[in-house]
């Protein structure tokens, strides 16, 4: 019998067979320890106060770590990465150091810590000192900026989302815009934001704290890097969790992942329809439909609305548009927490009289700093599809098949313009290593679809278990609530026990 087999037939295990599972034996991995002379210490010292949410969480703490610029001229010049910890409030119950990884690409790992380190200090008891850094580009980090436009460093406009009637030449113009601005100032700096580079700051960061092995856990994007720093450095990994993964097909990096979206969407609206059409929304004034098939076309036939006439917002400059709306939906779907903001926004839409309050991340545009390095991560790894490689004949297919997403996971970007100093060689995941990987995945992940994450399950191989959780939402441990899970992996951080086979938490 197949993997795949086996966890299609393990979909209708209970919680207690989940349970009962993680008793399987798995070979022992030996707690972290340092190897050879101590690196210099980092100058560690409290975390500056944020000036909104997250704010640093008890006891953490920051530092800059220096790494080359280049690591093929290692004694070169050297930029800035921002380092986070939060150590162990139980020194006895200490097994090591585990690296939390970021996702994005563009999220920052002293935030995500913030967010997410007591929770995880608890639920690991202790075992760990949690540290993260923030990546390249991002945060306290070293920086770049491309000169992209204001009008252009829109959330929906810098994702290509077509015009109303489908075409993309305004899209193709933009895209091809911001790739010559990069190329011409983002200069070395932003050449360096990639996955290799985060891979090798990590290493270096390892080497730092004196560890001889770190263990991992990457959410997202993040879930990529660990699984490439597994791959490289397959001796320095610990026990590592691959959380809301998706394809890791080194020709389709980060082009596939966002093509993903389109059906990724399409699994996790029927959450958010049968929310928004359940009549305890009725007293919340948040029902949108009285069945859970109505919801879909009411929000496209919105949406077509906004595309004819734009409603004005709370944000005098930036009105409610049709794609400001399906990015809004975009946004919402990752977790079911996000559903209420989201009718409250198609209630206001509705009527007539309603002046649309947006959502934070729409309302404005992105510091180009943050803007070019969004850019810059997703185009520097591997090399896109051109710009006469059939986008317009792609994005009407999309368009017709996934409605909500109207062709924007596979419209052009700038990555279609990009420039590379040399070939982008990303790596291949491979089973080849220790079993020592754990997968959670939700089944309905709008951003990295279930389908996805079996094709690293699938290259994995032996190496891996996966836990599929019943539910919708992007980010499954310490996430979206499904306690089943949680516990899964917090045994296999805490223990080294995994479950004898991929099984699955019900919602």
């Amino acid at each position: 019998m197949t993997h795949w087999t086996r966890t299609a037939l393990l979909l209708t295990l209970s919680a207690t067979a989940v349970a009962a599972t993680l008793t399987a034996a798995v070979t022992p991995v030996a707690h972290s320890r340092p190897a050879g002379r101590a690196a210099p210490a980092l100058a560690w010292h409290p975390c500056e106060p944020a000036a909104r949410p997250p704010v640093p969480a008890a006891g953490q703490e920051c530092a800059e770590l220096r790494v080359p610029l280049d690591y093929r001229d290692p004694g070169g010049k050297t930029v800035a990465v921002a380092v986070t910890r939060l150590r162990t409030d139980r020194p006895e119950a200490r097994r090591g150091t585990l690296f939390v990884i970021p996702g994005g690409p563009g999220s920052s790992g002293v935030q995500r810590l913030a967010q997410k380190g007591e929770a995880l200090r608890a639920a690991t008891g202790g075992a760990y000192d949690l540290v993260s850094l923030d990546p390249r580009g991002v945060g306290g980090s070293v920086r770049a900026s491309c000169g992209i436009p204001e009008a252009d460093r829109h959330l929906v406009t810098l994702r290509s989302w077509p015009a109303a009637d489908g075409s993309i030449t305004e899209n193709a113009e933009r895209s091809r815009r911001t790739a010559e601005l990069c190329a011409r100032n983002g200069g070395p700096v932003l050449r360096s934001f990639t996955t290799a580079n985060e891979v090798r700051d990590l290493d270096r960061l390892r080497g730092v704290l004196g560890e001889r092995k770190v263990s991992v856990w990457g959410s997202s994007y993040g879930s990529y890097v660990g699984a490439v720093y597994a791959q490289v450095h397959p001796d320095r990994v610990d026990r590592l969790v691959l959380d809301s993964t998706g394809d890791p097909d080194p020709g389709r990096v980060a082009y596939g992942w966002l093509a993903n979206m389109a059906p990724g969407a399409a699994e996790r609206f029927p959450d958010f329809a049968a929310w928004a059409a359940d009549p305890a929304r009725e007293t919340e004034g948040l029902r949108l439909a009285r069945r859970p098939g109505d919801v879909e076309p009411l929000f496209l036939a919105l949406a077509r609305e906004l595309d004819r006439r734009p409603r004005a917002s709370d944000v005098p400059s930036t009105p409610l548009t049709g794609n400001l709306l399906r990015q809004a939906l975009q946004n919402a779907l990752y977790s079911d927490a996000a559903f209420a903001p989201l009718a409250r926004l198609v209630k206001a839409a509705q009527d007539p009289q309603g002046r649309p309050a947006l959502p934070p991340e729409l309302a404005g545009p992105l510091p180009d700093a943050d803007a070019s390095m969004t850019v810059a991560a997703v185009c520097n790894d591997v090399r896109w599809p051109g710009p006469a490689s059939g986008y317009a004949r792609r994005v009407a297919a999309d368009r017709a098949r996934y409605p909500l997403t109207a062709g924007m996971p596979v419209n052009i970007t700038p990555c279609a313009y990009w420039t590379h100093d040399q070939e982008p060689r990303p790596t291949r995941i491979t089973d080849g290593g220790p079993s020592n990987v754990l997968m959670i995945q939700s089944l309905r992940d709008p951003a990295t679809p279930y389908a996805g994450a079996l094709k690293m399950r699938a290259a994995l191989g032996e190496r891996a278990r996966m836990v599929t959780v019943g539910q919708g939402g992007h980010g499954m441990y310490l996430g979206n609530g499904n306690a089943c899970g949680d516990r899964v992996v917090s045994d296999f951080l805490v223990t080294g026990k995994r479950p004898a086979r991929d099984t699955h938490c019900p919602n």
